[in-house]
């Protein structure tokens, strides 16, 4: 099984900590907040993970590299100082990621979610991981009834970034640039996309003063 680990955002909602140093890189307990990911994905028996890397990019490899000290195989995926969306920076990557289903995670999210509770096989285009709201997003994203996505419905949940997805739910692309969500509901209107609730641990870090109270919840626990 292969992962991507979307971290080419330009961080401006984390300025001025972003300045110098790229969010994925930007530690909570003691260590960058993509090392999580990384760990967990390895615990989940990932066997390679693509980066994709924007503004300050270089820094990612060179914390990371690719010497196998992780346990698994690590690519980067360099979009330069102009990122190329969610759905763009996803494209670019196919050719690194294979033609099997691929676990896909925001670079900007903490979780102690175990993503061995993803399901390896799938029949629809993606199966997401939704979680309740949080403050900053209180009308939620999409509907789960069942095991089905939907776009009309309520109680809404929030997609959490973390999903597992079809590399065919990208081949009708033909712009180098665009987000993710505008494909992803279009395959929720067609009833291509299964889904399953998360009630623990989950965080999005997009600003300064959620990173450090991440930051004080890990050095407390």
């Amino acid at each position: 099984m292969n992962a991507m680990i979307l971290a080419a955002g330009k961080g401006e909602r984390m300025l001025p900590l972003t300045l110098t140093t790229p969010k994925p890189l930007l530690q909570a307990g003691g260590k960058p907040l993509i090392q999580y990911h990384i760990e967990a994905l390895v615990a989940a028996n990932v066997s390679r993970i693509v980066i994709n890397t924007g503004r300050l990019g270089e820094q990612i490899e060179a914390w990371f590299g690719n010497d196998g000290r992780y346990g698994v195989e690590l690519l980067y995926s360099h979009e330069g100082a102009e990122p190329l969306g969610t759905g763009g920076g996803i494209f670019r990557a196919l050719p690194l990621l294979g033609a099997d289903p691929f676990w896909l995670v925001n670079g900007d999210v903490w979780t102690d979610f175990d993503y061995s509770k993803i399901p390896v096989n799938i029949v629809d285009q993606a199966h997401l991981i939704l979680v309740d709201n949080p403050q900053h997003n209180p009308d939620g994203d999409f509907i789960l009834s069942g095991s089905r996505v939907m776009l009309v419905g309520q109680p809404r949940l929030t997609y959490s970034g973390i999903g597992l997805y079809q590399p065919g739910l990208f081949m009708s692309v033909r712009e180098p640039l665009f987000s993710l969500v505008p494909l992803l509901k279009q395959a929720i209107g067609l009833g291509q996309v299964s889904g399953q609730h998360y009630s623990g641990n989950w965080f999005d870090i997009g600003t300064p003063d959620r990173l450090e109270a991440l930051n004080q919840r890990l050095i407390e626990n």
